[in-house]
């Protein structure tokens, strides 16, 4: 008797299990998601061989002996059952509808010996804004307003002492979502100075920094591009990255915001760190400058974003 209400058990459940309507739901949607592709389908064959045409090999950073740390880039690969999916629906190729598999390099800028940073990879198409600030409180809202107005996200590089004095302007930078940086704290030409002051400049920029903002700063601007190779070593070790400039705008000198932009667009470049600060005639130009910059095919972000290996503009499967 006890064998056959087992029995009876047994069958019930399993007729509850292959009835059982999640359990049909889980099944359909296994089957939606699978790639199902036959020894002759001719789609996948051909995703699969015209891969190598549209892959790239990642590129490794490098110390150049002019430019200093250039950094790597992230080759690409084609995923061919991903891609298929994307196409089997209209049953033909379609080369926006690929999608990659982003491969790092064998050597990063993490992998260099420290070593200051002009410009990024010459391969990735994005550009920065390098924005030194000291003084000139009276334009950044409307610089903020201005990039937000854009979806722009600029970097920042804060005098210490600037941060200090001003804490609130400081924090309307951070809010807004632009990158913070280190720009010294008493603007010093940090080439003729001693090691401890170079040590004590950047140690008290960062803590002031990170006390009114909750910001950790990962980059240091020194003032006027001034460095030494003392400089460098001792940003590193406090885990900065020295970073100069490719593109200066020399708004300082009071240009006409038509030279500003000539001076710029005649220098763009993939990479371009673009010098600026908060004056009159950037103010009068920001505006201006991104549309023609992303005009030119350009894409403008942080510098860290802009230094790391991530390709931009892609289908991509991280």
């Amino acid at each position: 008797m006890k064998k056959i209400v087992s029995l009876v058990g047994i069958f019930v459940v399993s007729w509850f299990l292959v009835n059982n309507p999640l359990a049909d739901t889980y099944v359909s949607s296994l089957q939606e998601n699978s790639v199902t592709v036959t020894a002759n389908d001719s789609l996948y064959t051909t995703i699969s061989e015209k891969a190598k045409e549209f892959e790239k090999e990642p590129i490794d950073a490098k110390l150049d002996p002019v430019w200093k740390a250039i950094p790597g880039l992230n080759g690409l690969k084609v995923d061919v059952d991903a891609s298929y999916k994307n196409m089997k629906k209209e049953k033909k190729f379609n080369e926006q509808k690929l999608v990659y598999q982003q491969v790092k390099p064998d050597i990063t800028l993490a992998d260099l010996p420290p070593a200051p940073i002009y410009k990024g990879n010459p391969d990735k198409e994005t550009v920065s804004f390098i924005i030194n600030v000291a003084w000139g409180n009276e334009f950044l809202p409307d610089i903020l307003a201005t990039l937000k107005k854009h979806h722009v996200k600029a970097s920042f590089f804060l005098e210490g002492r600037w941060v200090q004095k001003n804490p609130d302007l400081a924090k309307m930078i951070a809010e807004a979502g632009h990158e913070l940086g280190n720009h010294s704290y008493t603007h010093p030409d940090m080439s003729k100075i001693s090691s401890s002051k170079i040590h004590e400049e950047i140690v008290k920029t960062n803590d002031v920094i990170e006390a009114t903002t909750g910001e950790q700063v990962t980059l240091l601007a020194p003032p006027s591009g001034y460095f030494n190779n003392e400089v460098v070593q001792i940003a590193d070790q406090q885990k900065l990255k020295t970073v100069i400039w490719s593109v200066d705008t020399i708004d300082w000198q009071k240009p006409s915001p038509d030279t500003l932009l000539k001076r710029v667009l005649g220098k763009i470049h993939n990479g371009a760190l673009i010098l600026m600060h908060p004056t009159e005639v950037t103010t009068n130009s920001l505006e201006r400058l991104i549309i023609e910059i992303e005009n030119k095919g350009y894409k403008i972000d942080t510098v860290s974003d802009m230094l790391s290996e991530e390709r931009e503009s892609f289908n991509t499967k991280k």
